[in-house]
């Protein structure tokens, strides 16, 4: 029994950043062992990018871990809080969303988070079956829990008060907020970011401040770096591999990470054990396994995990088709465009390029291919026919003109 909860432990403080009251969370994975009784993993997501990378899967893969444990997940949609807009990290006040863009987005999450987590384990919540509830009164009572000088404290506040930066008064709401969720969920732990250490710990706060007679742990997650293994994963630095991804592109990014940043992809993204991936480790030390082959295991298990099972596989025979053998992939994108149409806008309507100037710039640096032969003339008009048009190693398009 011990060692179970010793290795239940291990996986749970895995990869993680920071962890207030481990002592607290070992109590609740003991009380599962021993009685059988869960505990409740909240963590709280704003409705206002519906499209999940792998670096968003990072605080998901952490509740999947949780549920093995015992942790019945709290996937909390703050279709409340939305409407308000977390300033964390922000310079500046954040737009609010509509209702409908909230329900559009929530649905979305809901879709793609259930190939991560157990639906028989996880209850999706939403704020505002509370909070519409709670009243002026409620709110008033609930805002006496904090001072001014307090919020300001927290780290972005204080930087856009110095800098005369306008700050509004319901953003000092959001905080209460999402403390108040975990009083009216009975939240045993909640997770997040880095970045959301104040409000993750303000659930701590009025939870004893309302004498629930607990005060959750709250457990921090890194942010993960991009495929450049410097920045962090992020769709404006184009630096990302997201969950709606194809196939192909997904196993095709995975492989081209550094060996050195697989690692970390392997101990914040994979199911495998900790041990495991030592195992795995040991083997590419000792040189009786390749690196490569220890890529391919990690692209296939995320492939797998958004495209189902055997997904990764096909994706990987396909790879191998395009970039060993140099074949054409079997399966692209098909454009009809009109006769005697220049090459460079062929190549923006076909989706491989964003102008007809990076088009140029692609021709001169070799990196543009017509039925995989090279195109050196960027004047070049292409008549009637098909054509393969390809950019780089993997960017693929069928063309047809008439």
């Amino acid at each position: 029994m011990e060692e179970k909860i010793k290795e239940a432990l291990a996986e749970i403080q895995r990869g993680t950043a920071e962890i207030i009251d481990i002592e607290g969370i070992e109590k609740l994975i003991k009380n599962y062992y021993e009685n059988g009784e869960n505990f409740y993993v909240k963590a709280g997501f704003d409705p206002t990018a519906p499209d999940l990378h792998l670096g968003h899967t990072v605080l998901i893969q952490k509740l999947a871990a949780f549920q093995k444990f015992g942790g019945i997940v709290q996937f909390l949609i703050g279709d409340f809080t939305a409407t308000i807009g977390d300033p964390t990290g922000k310079s500046e006040t954040r737009k609010v969303l509509s209702e409908k863009q909230v329900i559009e987005n929530a649905q979305s999450y809901k879709e793609q988070v259930f190939k991560i987590l157990d639906p028989n384990k996880t209850e999706v919540m939403f704020n505002s079956k509370w909070l519409k509830e709670l009243g002026t009164s409620g709110l008033i009572s609930l805002a006496s829990n904090l001072t001014v000088a307090r919020m300001l404290e927290r780290d972005d506040f204080s930087k856009r008060y110095a800098s005369q930066t306008p700050i509004a008064v319901n953003e000092f709401i959001y905080p209460l907020l999402q403390g108040y969720d975990s009083i009216a969920m009975n939240t045993d732990i909640e997770l997040g970011g880095t970045d959301q250490k104040f409000n993750l710990l303000m659930g701590r706060t009025l939870q004893k401040a309302y004498n629930t007679g607990k005060q959750q742990a709250v457990l921090m997650m890194p942010i993960l770096e991009g495929l450049d293994g410097v920045q962090k994963m992020s769709k404006s630095l184009n630096n990302y591999i997201g969950v709606t991804d194809e196939a192909f592109d997904m196993f095709g990014k995975v492989l081209s990470i550094s060996d050195e940043l697989m690692w970390r992809y392997y101990e914040l993204l994979s199911t495998k054990s900790l041990k495991e991936i030592e195992k795995l480790q040991k083997s590419v030390e000792n040189k009786t396994l390749h690196p490569k082959d220890v890529k391919d295991s990690l692209a296939m298990e995320i492939v797998d995990r958004f495209h189902g099972t055997g997904s990764g596989e096909k994706a990987k025979a396909e790879f191998k088709k395009v970039f060993a053998k140099k074949d054409i992939p079997t399966d692209m994108a098909e454009f009809q465009l009109e006769n005697d149409i220049w090459i460079c806008q062929a190549l923006v309507e076909s989706n491989l390029v964003s102008s007809t100037s990076q088009a140029r710039r692609d021709i001169k640096a070799n990196a543009v291919s017509i039925n995989q032969e090279k195109v050196t003339d960027d004047k070049l008009n292409l008549a009637i026919g098909e054509y393969i048009l390809q950019k780089g190693k993997k960017n693929f398009a069928k063309i047809i003109i008439k």
